[in-house]
């Protein structure tokens, strides 16, 4: 009996003791990279990557081993975070408005890229200092590159890295499903690119003089798909504000473009070999064309857009040096356009070919522009050029509800067709356009043109040749 006793009191201590020795085991446990022993206090902490989870995941489940310390925590531990926040401050940015910061902004965007609904954050309260930059894909869907602050270009040509291209700024390249957007500023610094000898207000009478003349494109998006901008101010580019190259699904809104009236060259934004574009609730000012839409685009709908002063919204030039040129289904609706050299242009050079088709312009107000309709076949930019036997094929326009007042420096409606290619179907109502000072009303112009009154207009367009 008394050896039965002891032997049921060793089965008790030995149970006590592998019990005590897995609740010693089970208060290690694993949180966001930090093992921590209560018993004792001592802790040690992985490195962890600068950014922030918009929706933190729950903690590992308690029991979890340990990671080992790897080798570039930012690429290794945020890899399968969704919605990490990279702030190019973290990177090193250091947002004084001197500091080159452009190797901080590269290292967030290569963080940003390897996850999805990564975002590269430039923080409000400071001036960040980049030069020529490429950010290029492909990287994870839903990329957010976000501009809080102020994002600033170098301060002219002297400043400009000679080994670095003068055709861009801010490059985007081969992206999926990208979003530029914030509540900052993307300044230019462009007054001294202006102020070049080649450009056209530098010489007498509106010509240029000798002397470099490469200015930088403010920003690019090249060879992109389902791209958005928004809410930006963007203003004082050296030469275009924004460009769309050979990219498909482009959403741009509630955009602030700015620069002087006679900055020259600085179209607000312009599209090419683009398709299914939407530009709406935007206000573009600047010295060229609020929009300028070129060879290859299609499906491009404008809406809500504030334009001048400005060379208006425009389509071309196409057909430079006998070159083919297509652009089709343009839509602008319940448009202003103000205080501007042009309102709505169509502009071909001579010995060109390809088309113009589907462009219907509707609602639109003008105050104060010159050349509020124009078709203008025979552009020829500042040069004097002779007549070719070719042209760029233009039909399908239509005009309806276009009213306000125009400068009486020239005809508010002018289509002048080449003699070679006309332009035919061409439909107007309620076109009514008046004098922005006195009472005389100008007749339109019209050479090889075709097309039908639908409703009468102020001015009477009776040059249209029955179509």
């Amino acid at each position: 009996m008394k050896i039965v006793q002891e032997l049921v009191l060793s089965w008790i201590v030995l149970a006590l003791f592998l019990q005590n020795a897995g609740n010693v085991e089970g208060r290690y446990h694993y949180h966001k990279g930090r093992k921590k022993n209560p018993d004792k206090g001592s802790s040690s902490t992985t490195p962890m990557p600068p950014c922030e989870a918009r929706d933190p995941a729950p903690p590992p489940p308690t029991y979890s081993p340990l990671p080992t310390v790897p080798s570039d925590p930012v690429s290794e531990l945020c890899n399968s975070c969704s919605g990490c926040i990279f702030d190019v401050t973290a990177f090193g940015a250091v947002g004084d408005g001197l500091a080159d910061d452009t190797a901080a902004f590269k290292a967030a965007w290569k963080a940003a890229c390897a996850v999805e609904s990564g975002v590269v954050h430039a923080p409000s309260g400071y001036i960040f200092t980049t030069t020529s930059t490429n950010f290029s894909g492909p990287c994870k869907p839903g990329l957010v590159f976000q501009v809080d602050g102020v994002l600033l270009q170098p301060n002219g040509p002297d400043s400009w890295p000679k080994a670095h291209s003068k055709t861009q700024w801010l490059g985007f390249y081969q992206l999926d499903n990208m979003t530029l957007t914030g509540k900052g500023t993307i300044e230019g610094n462009g007054e001294p690119w202006w102020d070049l000898t080649c450009k056209p207000h530098r010489g007498p009478n509106g010509t240029t003089l000798p002397g470099p003349c490469d200015s930088p494109t403010l920003i690019v998006f090249f060879r992109g798909s389902n791209l958005a901008v928004n809410r930006l101010r963007i203003q004082n580019s050296p030469q275009f504000h924004m460009r769309f190259n050979s990219c498909f699904g482009v959403l741009v809104e509630k955009l602030s473009i700015f620069s002087p009236k006679l900055s020259p060259n600085t179209d607000g934004i312009h599209i090419g070999n683009t398709r299914s574009v939407g530009i709406y609730n935007s206000v573009i000012s600047n010295g060229d064309d609020c929009i300028s839409i070129g060879t290859g685009s299609s499906e491009v709908h404008i809406e809500g857009v504030i334009c001048g002063p400005s060379h208006g919204i425009s389509i071309g030039s196409l057909g430079a040096n006998n070159s083919q040129a297509w652009v089709s289904n343009v839509s602008v609706r319940n448009a202003v356009i103000r205080d501007s050299d042009n309102g709505l242009r169509i502009k071909t050079w001579q010995g060109g070919s390809g088309s113009v088709t589907g462009i219907s312009y509707e609602n639109i107000r003008m105050e104060n522009v010159l050349n509020s309709i124009i078709v203008d076949q025979y552009y020829c930019g500042n040069n004097v050029c002779r007549n070719q036997s070719s042209a760029v094929y233009v039909s399908g326009l239509s005009y309806r509800n276009i009213g306000g007042t125009y400068n009486m420096i020239k005809p508010p409606i002018r289509f002048a067709c080449s003699n070679a290619v006309a332009c035919t179907n061409i439909k107007i109502s309620g076109v009514k356009l008046l004098p922005h000072v006195g009472d005389l009303v100008d007749k339109p112009f019209c050479w090889n043109a075709y097309g039908v009154q639908e409703t009468p207009t102020i001015p009477p367009v009776d040059c249209l040749q029955d179509w």
